[in-house]
């Protein structure tokens, strides 16, 4: 009885070690595709690779001319829209100008919302809601979303309609955050809503950042007369931290020749990683792959008008497959790395390891020559392009503060 009862004993233990090892297994893998949250906030910005370049600035001549012609005109702004990145809330506030800004009535215009996870963007919205910063998600491109935005803006400005005959709204941002094509957006809404007199110059919009170098005015409604100032994109002399850095980046807002595109893919592929995000990509790449082509033999001239950009050269539907297959390859290739990667997503070495195996599985991916001389180069410049475009999908890269954090 003695050895049954022993052998029974040793039979239960073990199924305790078994239970307790698969439920945490389980909780290890879950962590990884939820993003669970594990990795310490701004670790990203310390690790190696990031830190090699040195920290990132980048203030031309005309930022600092610019900067000072801002604040003498925000002196006299009744409103300012100050337009910030919706994937980087935070990361696209110039910092030098929020002691003005704050000052203001103010509106928080967090464009490209499109590109953006909206789930996120509620929490967000309660974030600057929480500190009495009115906060509006939009789309430069979209006019309903801008009739949002000014008809707040009228909201704002309605005490001061009734007894000033000239009033002033500013509008400003760091670069590449879409302002003029906002303020195109507003001229447009403008010429159908209100009585408006002059023709007014076009702002050019670019896919660069710093496309915008002067203060240009616009009227856009009389009785009483309001003008809309776009400005230069302007960051600060000295980005706080590198993560901020590569973030502003990552959006566009700094030129991608001042960090180098090896470097911002490389981050990306860090946050994306320590997220678990390609890990949620599993069940939509065979997905998304099967709708796309059941779409195009059903509705094809339809789909293909709807994903070819305005003034460029019709799309073909093979063009359409490529580009789709792309994506899924991309996306399948980094969900099959991470899912197979047996090391610490916490590891400074085992990460830069896994991203450098990505490199390679990318490099294939995207069918780019194995003899290329700079082929990591191209393989960045691809794989940024598909994240800055939403085909990789909605994300934001600043994490909602603490309540107890001081933030602009």
């Amino acid at each position: 009885m003695g050895k049954k009862k022993k052998l029974k004993e040793g039979l239960r233990k073990l199924h305790l070690y078994y239970s307790e090892f698969k439920i945490q297994g389980l909780s290890k893998l879950k962590q990884r595709e939820m993003g669970s949250g594990v990795v310490k906030k701004g670790w990203l910005g310390q690790m190696g690779f990031t830190k090699s370049g040195g920290n990132i600035n980048w203030y031309p001549g005309h930022m600092a001319a610019a900067t000072l012609a801002i604040r003498q005109r925000l002196k006299v702004s009744d409103l300012v829209i100050e337009v910030r990145d919706a994937r980087i809330p935070l990361s696209s506030a110039n910092e030098d100008l929020q002691p003005m800004l704050s000052g203001k009535r103010r509106v928080i215009a967090l464009n490209k919302q499109d590109l953006a996870n909206r789930n996120l963007m509620h929490s967000w919205i309660s974030h600057f809601n929480s500190r009495k910063q009115e906060c509006l998600p939009i789309n430069a491109h979209s006019r309903s979303s801008v009739h949002k935005l000014l008809d707040l803006v009228e909201f704002k400005l309605k005490e001061l309609m009734t007894r000033e005959p000239t009033l002033l709204v500013m509008v400003v941002g760091v670069p590449n955050v879409g302002k003029s094509a906002l303020i195109n957006s507003i001229h447009q809404i403008a010429l159908s809503r209100f009585p408006v007199q002059e023709k007014m110059k076009k702002a050019r919009v670019g896919p660069l950042p710093g496309v915008t170098q002067d203060i240009a005015g616009f009227k856009i409604a009389h009785r009483p007369s309001v003008y809309v100032l776009d400005s230069p994109g302007v960051l600060v002399p000295t980005i706080p931290d590198i993560e901020t850095g590569l973030k502003l980046a990552l959006a566009g807002s700094v030129k991608d020749s001042v960090v180098g595109e090896e470097r911002i893919a490389q981050y990306l592929l860090a946050v994306l990683n320590t997220r678990g995000t390609p890990l949620q990509w599993k069940h939509l790449v065979d997905r998304e792959s099967m709708d796309l082509h059941h779409e195009l033999e059903n509705k094809p001239e339809s789909i293909i008008k709807d994903l070819q950009n305005k003034g460029k050269k019709p799309m073909n539907k093979s063009k359409v497959y490529r580009v789709q297959d792309m994506v899924s390859e991309v996306q399948r290739t980094l969900c099959s790395t991470l899912s197979e990667f047996s090391g610490s997503l916490e590891d400074e070495s085992d990460l830069e390891i896994l991203i450098d195996h990505q490199f390679e599985a990318l490099q294939k991916a995207l069918k780019i020559p194995h003899k290329a001389s700079e082929a990591r180069i191209m393989v960045s410049k691809k794989f940024l392009t598909l994240f800055r475009t939403g085909k990789l999908g909605p994300v934001i890269l600043d994490d909602v503060p603490d309540a107890s954090d001081s933030v602009s």
